[in-house]
């Protein structure tokens, strides 16, 4: 058990630079950020004076998704690079779909810090028969995958929903994305559902938001992650031929949308994009 002293000496030697899961905290009203974070977060604002609700666009396609993944038959969920806990985690939102409780959760995540919290988390309000957080990186599938088959909470033989939600904006072409998601796909078990979204750079109204996009990535140049924006067309590959549940991959609020998602009325606006595809049986 992790206590909160342990969190505070992760933080330790990370507070030099921004951190992306601490900015993306501080902008859908989390508390579990700094100064820099802040400082940063405010200068984006500046250029990008919609980013915030850009955020809480990911986190509320991230709820809508589990919810659909529940009501599909969906019992287990791996939230990889789950990043820092906040309103409307996977498994919170998981038993509200879910009254029986009998749906498992694992959240994998790369910073020290996010781990930490999530542990505590799961600590006070989690059940520890069925959810769980381990230290694990995207960019390192075998060891990440090791650690799901170690878990006490995933069967791999059985379906999952394989959530990377506003993740892979922060990987970059070069560090081999294709290899990593085919890595996966392959061993997640047929009837699997896979939960992707990231931000975009598809079609921007004019130049001045093309250039405020362009300076977004030159922000984050400054940051522990830098990103890339992808189009829904170098997006798309990243499920791998999968069928996509409809409305297939489109910008976020428009997928399942309730009344409480931003950019309802306009989804283009949102400079995100998401979808769900399941894996086909054998």
């Amino acid at each position: 058990m992790i206590e909160n002293d342990e969190a505070l000496r992760a933080v330790e030697g990370s507070i030099d630079r921004p951190s992306a899961a601490r900015i993306y905290d501080y902008f859908i009203g989390g508390h579990t950020n700094y100064a820099i974070d802040r400082e940063f977060a405010e200068k984006v604002r500046a250029r990008l004076p919609l980013m915030g609700d850009y955020c809480l666009t990911s986190r509320q396609f991230l709820g809508r998704a589990v919810r659909q993944c529940v009501r599909a038959g969906i019992r287990q969920f791996i939230d990889i690079g789950s990043g820092l806990p906040t309103a409307g985690n996977v498994h919170e939102v998981a038993d509200e779909e879910r009254p029986e409780h009998d749906v498992n959760v694992l959240y994998t995540d790369n910073e020290p810090v996010a781990l930490a919290h999530s542990r505590i988390l799961l600590d006070e309000t989690a059940d520890p028969e069925r959810h769980e957080a381990v230290a694990a990186d995207l960019l390192q599938p075998e060891e990440l995958w090791d650690r799901v088959m170690d878990s006490d909470v995933i069967d791999v033989r059985e379906p999952v929903a394989l959530i990377v939600n506003a993740v892979l904006h922060f990987i970059k072409d070069d560090q081999d994305p294709d290899a990593i998601l085919s890595f996966y796909r392959d061993r997640v078990a047929p009837g699997s559902l896979l939960v992707l979204s990231q931000m975009t750079n598809e079609n921007p109204v004019d130049d001045d938001e093309r250039q405020a996009l362009a300076d977004l990535l030159e922000y984050y140049e400054s940051t522990t992650n830098p990103g890339v924006l992808r189009t829904m067309a170098e997006f798309s590959r990243f499920f791998g031929g999968w069928p996509l549940l409809e409305p297939g991959l489109v910008y976020a609020p428009a997928w399942h949308p309730d009344r409480n998602t931003v950019f309802a009325k306009a989804p283009s606006e949102s400079r995100v994009i998401g979808g769900v595809a399941r894996k086909p049986s054998l």
